[in-house]
């Protein structure tokens, strides 16, 4: 007995902003930014299409797939760093859009990790309180948290989000095998985030130079790459299963280098890992919950087959889940 997936759903912005389009913007190329990054498309928030905006369009999906209705979810977790509001959260205003009366509602802030902490939260929720039926959601609209004139940032994030809809199975051979979580607050400048200015005199931080996305491109792949891969053969080796035995691997989307260094270190074969970056780029904690949707859609899973879950993100946080669906 354990918890199961009852339903996932994504939804993404309609603006979709080409590597040509970044070109009238910045200083790069098409050539450059797909040989860099693997990216050739991403999509930006518009008018009515908020985080939360798009966290409720993803979660009418996942309950319509499970079959559920709003108003029998027990909570709503969402993983994000660009809520339009600091307060309330996210979380409450997707309550509201989707009127989940019910439930009751909070935000994680662990960057791209948002989803897969998330998912593990509710499993532990879920193991002692059966009955429960949770919305884990991760959502983005790093379009407002970009310094476009930085290149090495702009050009690798998109908006979106990606829902799931979790409850109990007693079917023995289902469920959420483990995770394997981390996080690292010494590493905390290499991939970081200013809120806005403190109104506060003696709480500014001096060096704060706005609200927007800052990355030390080099040294995040070193860590990520040797991050993942731990990530993985450490839950491998927690759960005493092969990678032989997973259907399907999906990683964070953070860039197709990142993806290629971390499938090539684990050894495992490429026509097995889900690959959705070079048409959405990065976005963060909504990249794990689009790229299962979509996978999960495409019908490259079915019951009883073990998918494989990783995530690396700011914090540094990073981690990976396994669950027999």
């Amino acid at each position: 007995m354990g918890t199961v997936i009852l339903g996932t759903g994504s939804s993404l912005p309609k603006r979709i902003m080409t590597n040509k389009d970044l070109e009238t913007i910045i200083d790069t190329d098409d050539a450059w930014i797909q040989s860099r990054t693997g990216i050739r498309n991403r999509r930006i928030g518009g008018a009515g299409e908020q985080t939360h905006q798009l966290a409720a369009a993803a979660s009418r999906k996942a309950l319509g797939m499970a079959g559920l209705s709003a108003e029998e979810l027990d909570l709503i977790v969402v993983g994000t760093i660009s809520s339009h509001m600091l307060m309330p959260s996210c979380a409450c205003f997707v309550q509201k859009e989707l009127g989940a009366t019910n439930a009751f509602a909070y935000d994680i802030n662990a960057a791209c990790c948002g989803f897969i902490y998330g998912m593990d939260m509710a499993d532990k929720y879920i193991r002692s309180e059966h009955h429960k039926k949770i919305l884990v959601i991760g959502a983005e609209t790093l379009s407002g948290r970009l310094n476009w004139k930085d290149r090495n940032t702009c050009i690798l994030f998109g908006d979106g989000a990606g829902a799931a809809v979790f409850g109990h199975t007693r079917d023995k051979e289902r469920g959420v095998l483990g995770s394997n979580m981390h996080s690292d607050g010494r590493l905390w400048k290499l991939l970081h985030m200013h809120a806005p200015p403190s109104y506060n005199p003696d709480l500014e931080v001096a060096d704060n130079p706005g609200a927007y996305i800052i990355m030390e491109g080099r040294e995040v792949f070193k860590y990520a790459v040797k991050a993942m891969e731990d990530s993985v053969r450490g839950l491998l080796k927690q759960v005493n299963i092969s990678l032989d035995s997973i259907k399907l691997f999906i990683p964070h989307q953070a860039n197709t280098r990142i993806l290629k260094n971390v499938v090539e270190r684990l050894g495992f074969p490429e026509d097995r890992v889900f690959v959705n970056v070079p048409d959405y780029g990065n976005t963060s904690a909504a990249s794990v919950p689009i790229a299962l949707d979509e996978a999960n859609r495409q019908g490259l899973f079915s019951r009883g087959d073990t998918i494989l879950l990783c995530s690396f993100g700011g914090g540094l946080t990073w981690g990976a889940s396994l669950i027999k669906w």
